[in-house]
């Protein structure tokens, strides 16, 4: 597999981009990564490392894609941007696939735009891999589609099924809809009709809905909902880690007893914070375009890159873009 990497997305570029590169060629993650961006500064960066330069090529891209750049027109007033560049070379059949740990919205509009949506398939969501008490959650949509029609909710929820059968190998995934209740009469009419018409489907193992108290309980595989509401649940649980973690930190740090009980404690502390790291799942996969385009967190550290490096072959390697055309092409 031969993954491209937007070398000038994330909050820190090139320095995890290039550290995720290295980590992943070292793992035999992939056969090749090509690393997209000035080529000066990849270079510079890349001479602190020893590793196999038959495996890791850079490709040359003279613009990179800031937060505040509107994201309907980078494709078009940025065309040899690093993340423009590295999409081109997926779709040139040079690469397998590409991740990016930069701007969102730029991700899925330069994706959109370069890749195609699958054939009969309304919106490409994001999906987000959650860890849990049990085992991991596939969330989507968590911010490419703030308004949702039902039919898009349905489309997820069968995109969520056929995700987790590939990344998880689930035979039969568990669908839930996260809203307001378990009851079918929850929720505003937007939610109890996507309830309804998937307690009527014949594709999906539909399970009802699911509250937010229990996303972490991983009683599910899968959970719908539109991008608003999955954009700010997901932000608030990583907020919610990242201040807990904060908080033991601090009262750790006042009290030498408590001191003593998180030396005794560590091992129990270390699984947690594996559990809840982010970096250990890489990225987000843009589901229903017709190519691998992995979304990354702008924070991404080398191994948050390197792992979504994982994603992208992994799923580039499964087929799941050549089952899911053949699914809505046989669906329609």
């Amino acid at each position: 597999m031969r993954i491209a990497i937007d070398a000038f997305g994330s909050d820190n570029a090139p320095f995890p981009e290039v550290e995720g590169a290295i980590l992943a060629i070292k793992e035999d993650i992939c056969e090749k990564v090509i690393l997209v961006g000035k080529e000066d500064e990849l270079s510079k960066e890349l001479e602190k490392y020893y590793f196999d330069k038959d495996r890791i090529e850079i490709v040359h891209a003279s613009e990179v894609i800031f937060m505040h750049d509107a994201p309907a027109s980078i494709v078009k007033k940025k065309k040899d941007s690093s993340l423009v560049k590295a999409i081109q070379i997926c779709t040139e059949g040079k690469a397998d696939g590409m991740i990016s740990a930069g701007n969102t919205g730029a991700v899925m509009a330069a994706s959109l735009f370069g890749f195609k949506r699958i054939k009969n398939v309304l919106r490409p969501a994001i999906a987000a891999t959650f860890p849990t008490q049990g085992n991991p959650e596939i969330i989507l949509d968590v911010g490419a589609n703030v308004d949702c029609s039902p039919d898009n909710l349905v489309q997820f929820a069968e995109l969520g099924n056929l995700y987790s059968k590939f990344i998880f190998k689930n035979e039969n995934p568990k669908v839930a809809l996260l809203n307001i209740g378990e009851e079918t009469t929850k929720g505003n009419e937007l939610y109890k009709t996507v309830h309804q018409r998937l307690l009527e489907s014949k594709i999906v193992n539909f399970v009802g809905n699911i509250e937010g108290k229990d996303l972490l309980r991983g009683i599910v595989d899968v959970v719908v909902c539109d991008g608003f509401v999955g954009n700010v649940m997901l932000k608030t649980v990583e907020g919610a880690a990242f201040s807990i973690f904060s908080i033991m930190k601090d009262q750790i740090k006042k009290d030498w007893i408590a001191k003593i009980g998180a030396l005794l404690s560590f091992p129990v502390y270390a699984y947690l914070k594996k559990r809840l790291d982010h970096t250990e799942y890489g990225g987000a996969l843009l589901v229903g375009l017709n190519g691998i385009a992995v979304v990354a967190h702008g924070r991404s550290n080398g191994k948050a890159i390197k792992n979504a490096v994982r994603l992208a072959a992994k799923m580039a390697e499964s087929g799941f873009v050549e089952h899911a055309k053949e699914y809505y092409d046989n669906k329609i």
